[in-house]
């Protein structure tokens, strides 16, 4: 089985955190693909977001819908498992995420979802995955991480795969 992470991650300002040099996501994502051996695409805005938290995530709620990003990947046919990963933003993934998954096919593919947070969990994330995943075996069972903790969350991360 050969395994694909599509992820977001913003360094800078997070709540609950302060600043960063590495996003929460991101090194959550690191660790999957430790534990799974999967390659990783990064998805990046075009426009990079603020660096301070609040402005950043009124450029997020203004993205909703359109959110242009610099590359996006294209065909994900040699992958039987994805891994979407994000922090929550208004409730669901980085609106970038949305746009880099438009347009794939997902058809036969598992999708595993992994989200950091600092008390939303899930939120409405599995649903508007199994939205844009259409013909994909969406794993209802996704994990979510506090962001604050996402350092410390290997273990869990390895529990869960």
């Amino acid at each position: 089985m050969k395994s694909l992470i599509i992820y977001f991650s913003r360094a800078d300002e997070n709540y609950a955190v302060g600043y960063i040099d590495k996003g929460n996501t991101e090194i959550v994502a690191e660790y999957v693909q430790e534990l799974t051996g999967a390659d990783m695409f990064k998805v990046e805005p075009t426009v990079p977001y603020a660096k301070d938290y609040k402005t950043c995530i009124e450029e997020a709620k203004q993205r909703i819908g359109n959110a242009p990003i610099k590359s996006k990947p294209t065909d994900i046919s040699a992958y039987d498992t994805v891994f979407i990963m994000s922090p929550i933003y208004w409730g669901t993934y980085a609106p970038e995420v949305e746009t880099a998954l438009e347009g794939l096919d997902f058809a036969g593919k598992t999708v595993r979802i992994i989200c950091t947070h600092e008390g939303s969990g899930l939120s409405g994330m599995p649903s508007d995955v199994k939205r844009m995943c259409k013909g994909a075996n969406v794993d209802s069972n996704g994990l979510a991480i506090v962001g604050s903790k996402a350092k410390q969350s290997k273990d869990t991360v390895k529990a869960w795969i």
